[in-house]
């Protein structure tokens, strides 16, 4: 019976066959919502675009639109009234003005431009046969009351980048005329109605693949040079993969991010990420970015996993104020030792027993590590005399700070404390090597620290963008900064740096367009 019952319950059909009234139903959708819920990956790392940040973005935007627009080919128009037989050709944009523009963030279109009242002036080569007679020159032409709407849509790709998923796009242009003159000026005007409607349903029917192209292949080679899983340096990586789609309010894009740091070595491998989740709550700069303590932690998991958190010091190299403690310290140890090691140079072995963990609070953010260190004679030749073996418990503290795009710590030896792994007695000894070993720690130890954590890890932002004026705030569990932005290379330097191999444009239409006479 209870095997039937198991049996019915995953077979979907467990209210039927167990006559359970149909309210379980809704239950039985939350409990599979919560299972959901519980198996979604936390984010380690989150940011925010605010509607602050789309004014700078517009203004670098719009210029490469313009550009972009101005490369707009109108086919030919060719046509036939009664006696005359005209021909169109060589349309190109001469300029183009957006007068008024609008980019802003909407709910389900996650990114709305607006342009309305632009105008686009045109050249274009006109040729007029009349029986045996013919005419030809270049006329100027405008474009009046063109309005252009666009949405984009932003989604994670299966690789966990972000990426342009749609472009919807509605293009009119209200008015068009052209300044025709010469010997058949009154024939031009005449054909002028057949020719201005032509060409204003070619110029609207040109816009709108100009602008899909710009966002579904340019922008989109623009969102490629966002570090999605890329080294720090020879020893771990940084995945920055999208864990959902970005959500859009009417004054934010909200992205989460996996934020975890991998081994070079173990590129596969994951940490399980049991901190709290961070928290975006701020809207008065232009992005907002969150770092929660899981971020750090999978930092200094990977380089423990690495093998690179182990220091050695020998002879030389060893401060020599601490070469006579210690062989002052270890006098009775040493002196029972043969003729050929006593004066043999002394080795320290420095080795971090486990992951470090941080521990960041509104307070301030503080790493702490547990160290072995072994001091022993290393003679020449010779296997190593260990001399004593200790354990080092250290607090550093670390101070954020954003240069660029990289996320930089300073560290600070704060707190430091060594006990024997033999004894309580030999812990006690152990008393006066305290301080010398912690100023080893200040002068050789945090120099070699500070070096590679100065380099940072770059944040995902595209190329050619880099924060200004940033605000570190440590929060319980977190961490957020908030920065504006600023373009240290044009929109269009960047884009044609990474434009795709054989990208020549937008798919023209024909290269012609034949309108029938009446």
């Amino acid at each position: 019976m209870r095997r039937k019952r198991l049996k019915t319950l995953w077979g979907g059909r467990w209210a039927e066959d167990q006559k359970v009234s149909p309210a379980m139903t809704p239950l039985w959708a939350l409990f599979l919502a919560l299972i959901a819920v519980a198996h979604a990956e936390t984010p380690g790392c989150k940011i925010r675009v605010t509607s602050k940040a789309l004014e700078l973005v517009k203004q670098e935007g719009l210029k490469f639109l313009e550009q972009e627009l101005e490369t707009i080919t109108i086919p030919d128009l060719r046509g036939s009234e009664g006696p005359f037989s005209y021909n169109i050709s060589e349309v190109k944009v001469t300029k183009l003005q957006l007068v008024q523009s609008e980019l802003y963030f909407q709910p389900a279109h996650d990114l709305i431009l607006y342009i309305s009242n632009a105008s686009i002036s045109l050249r274009f080569r006109r040729q007029l046969l009349y029986w045996f007679l013919y005419d030809g020159g270049f006329v100027d032409a405008s474009a009046e009351g063109v309005s252009i709407h666009t949405a984009l849509q932003l989604a994670r790709d299966p690789g966990g980048r972000i990426k342009v998923s749609n472009v919807s796009c509605g293009a009119s242009v209200s008015k068009m005329q052209a300044a025709f003159g010469g010997t058949f000026k009154k024939v031009y005007e005449f054909l002028s109605t057949f020719i201005i409607s032509g060409m204003r349903f070619l110029l609207n029917q040109q816009i709108c693949p100009v602008l899909h192209h710009a966002g579904l292949v340019l922008l989109n080679s623009l969102l490629d040079t966002v570090p999605v899983r890329s080294a720090v340096d020879q020893h771990v990586g940084i995945d920055y993969s999208l864990l959902s789609d970005p959500v859009t309010s009417a004054s934010n894009l909200d992205m989460d991010f996996r934020g975890a740091f991998f081994p070079l070595m173990e590129a596969n491998t994951s940490f399980p990420n049991r901190a709290v989740e961070p928290q975006l709550q701020e809207e008065e700069r232009m992005v907002y970015m969150a770092f929660s303590e899981f971020f750090f932690d999978s930092a200094m998991d990977s380089y423990f996993r690495a093998g690179v958190l182990r220091l050695e010091l020998v002879g030389d190299k060893v401060p020599k104020d601490l070469d006579m403690v210690l062989r002052a310290t270890f006098f009775g140890s040493i002196i029972l030792l043969s003729p050929a090691v006593i004066d043999a140079p002394l080795k320290l072995e420095l080795q971090v027993l486990a992951p470090p963990r941080c521990t960041i609070k509104p307070s301030g953010t503080t790493i702490s590590v547990t160290a072995g260190l072994i001091i022993a004679l290393a003679p020449p030749d010779q296997p190593q005399v260990q001399l004593s073996s200790m354990t080092m418990d250290a607090r550093l503290s670390a101070k954020m700070s954003l240069r660029g795009k990289a996320l930089q710590a300073q560290m600070d030896l704060r707190r430091f404390r060594i006990y024997s792994n033999q004894s309580a007695l030999e812990s006690l000894a152990l008393i006066p090597l305290q301080a010398p070993l912690k100023t080893l720690l200040q002068i050789a130890v945090m120099p070699l620290i500070n070096d590679r954590t100065k380099h940072g890890v770059q944040i995902p932002l595209p190329e050619g963008i880099d924060f200004v004026k940033e605000v570190v705030t440590n929060q319980a569990g977190f961490l957020t900064i908030g920065a504006d932005l600023h373009f240290t290379k044009g929109l269009r330097e960047v884009i044609e740096k990474n434009r795709p191999a054989g990208d020549y444009g937008p798919t023209s239409s024909p290269t012609q367009s034949v309108v029938p006479t009446s």
